[in-house]
């Protein structure tokens, strides 16, 4: 009789545990990345009163006799790795991870992990959780101070992110290096037969961000698919003229590179270049070619004899090799076309235009710039010519830039953070971090949308979101994954299966009455 209603009693409970975790799955419906949870039950316990035994030579085996005492829960499950719906929020820090990846977060002293990526930038420009503040980790990027190119080291240990530094609010200038002047010259062109010409303007950057304009004369000669391209002024931002005395100081001629056969130890765009290997010596990394550097360049570059780029200016790259330029103060290239093809034949290197040995004639802030003239051609286009020039090489690298002020962040679908600034630049600030665990349904939840890592959910893999085929998205959130319907039905069976258990006490209790009853 007692066995019954302590039975009962015992599904009471388990009964209102189910209750408990539907509850709390529906209490969270709209909380942001929220995981729901299902309980699952286990018979409790058996008294038994006579134990199972064997078959004999005469008689058959007998089943043991047992008595149930109830139920108990059995687990409580979290749906961990079912994606929720998207909530669009249209805030750039609103990141989701789609796939089974966490975004790992730093309460001061340990990792924790969420999958909401409800974040903000805080005062110090840092990317953190908006509820609690613990910051978001990934790997901070890094620019190699010997090529300059910037890339994420994922390698270098996790850290927090700082986007809006303020060596990141704006992005610094640099001057042009390289141009391109482009389209066709018509021999019967009015402009390029007449005694002014015909101006080809070319807009180019000083180291300082300053906006600058070089204006040449394209004319033809007394020979036949030859021109002469001259520069006559270079003009600054408001159209006034840098004077007379400074075009004075801007070459423009010729130019021819070699690469070293050697390699640089040491490399100073400002100082020395250090060579190693069978052409070791130190030369100037800019310089003119004379009687002091001319055999040790000579050396370096494997040739018997420089002496044809005596007083010729000369610049050593990064890599070692090296570009000649015409050092005379001419400002006139004269442009031969193959008759048969109307292609340029000569020069066939860039022509250069020279500010570098202007140190002290106030024009401090310019860089050379190479101009390609290869694309050139000398056709007939209806009298009309169409030859321009743009800054920029033919892949459109090296045009120079202003100075720019950060517009915005984005947050590509790796993780990696970018910032974009008024000049046209981007720049690689840091990359968020996932985590993944071998089985993340044993994750504990710690509150706040985080959890933390156990001995059964393994130790975290912490790696590019990508590597598992996720991705992330901005401006929206992953929702929570409870299903309502779902939610009601559970509910509907744990009312009836507790208004159940509670008839086996009503129902216990009444034979319990009778008994008492048989003394009267």
């Amino acid at each position: 009789m007692l066995r019954s209603m302590y039975a009962g009693v015992a599904g009471l409970k388990t009964h209102q545990t189910k209750m408990d975790v539907i509850g709390n799955n529906i209490a969270n419906v709209n909380t942001t990345s929220y995981k729901s949870q299902s309980i699952s039950f286990s018979d409790l316990m058996y008294q038994t009163t006579q134990n199972a035994s064997g078959a004999t030579a005469t008689t058959g085996g007998v089943n043991a006799r047992q008595i149930g005492l109830g139920a108990k829960s059995g687990a409580i499950s979290t749906a961990i790795s079912t994606q929720g719906a998207t909530q669009t929020t249209n805030n750039p820090f609103d990141l989701m991870i789609t796939g089974k990846s966490f975004f790992v977060v730093n309460n001061g002293t340990s990792d924790e992990y969420t999958r909401d990526g409800s974040f903000y930038v805080d005062g110090s420009g840092n990317l953190a959780m908006q509820s609690t503040g613990y910051y978001v980790y990934g790997w901070t990027a890094q620019t190699d101070a010997t090529t300059g190119v910037t890339s994420i080291n994922q390698n270098s240990g996790l850290g927090k992110l700082q986007v809006m530094s303020k060596e990141f609010m704006t992005y610094a200038p640099e001057g042009t290096t390289a141009a391109v002047i482009s389209g066709n010259i018509d021999a019967k062109d009015a402009n390029v037969t007449s005694s002014a010409g015909k101006t080809v303007t070319l807009e180019f950057y000083d180291n300082l961000g300053y906006l600058y304009t070089a204006e040449f004369t394209l004319k033809n000669t007394a020979k036949d698919n030859q021109y002469t391209l001259a520069l006559t002024d270079v003009l600054d931002s408001t159209g006034k003229t840098v004077g007379t005395d400074q075009l004075g100081n801007i070459k423009l001629g010729d130019s021819y590179s070699m690469a070293s056969g050697t390699s640089v130890s040491t490399y100073d765009p400002a100082g020395n270049v250090v060579f190693t290997g069978t052409g070791a010596a130190t030369v100037t990394s800019t310089g003119t070619v004379d009687t002091t550097n001319l055999a040790n360049l000579q050396k370096i570059y494997g040739q018997s004899d420089l002496s044809a780029y005596t007083d010729d200016k000369y610049n050593i790259s990064k890599d070692g090799s090296i570009t000649f330029y015409n050092a005379t103060t001419d400002k006139t290239v004269t442009l031969n076309y193959n008759p048969t093809t109307g292609k340029i034949s000569s020069p066939t290197a860039k022509v250069s235009m020279d500010f570098v040995n202007d140190v002290g004639s106030g024009l401090k802030a310019f860089t050379d710039i190479d101009i390609d003239l290869s694309t050139t051609t000398n056709l007939n286009s209806s009298g009309t010519s169409t030859i321009q020039a743009s800054k920029g090489d033919l892949k459109n690298n090296n045009t120079g830039r202003k100075l720019g002020t950060m517009t915005g962040i984005t947050v590509a679908t790796d993780g990696k953070i970018n910032a974009t600034y008024s000049n046209g630049q981007t720049r690689l600030l840091g990359q968020i971090a996932v985590a993944e665990f071998a089985n993340a349904s044993g994750l504990e939840k710690a509150g706040d949308n985080l959890y933390s890592s156990t001995l059964n959910s393994g130790d975290p893999t912490v790696q590019d979101v990508t590597s598992d085929a996720g991705s992330i998205s901005t401006g929206v959130l992953e929702m929570s994954n409870v299903d309502l319907s779902n939610e009601f039905t559970n509910m509907i069976t744990a009312q009836r299966g507790f208004q159940a258990n509670s008839r086996i006490i009503t129902v216990s209790d009444t034979l319990l009455e009778e008994l008492t009853n048989l003394k009267r």
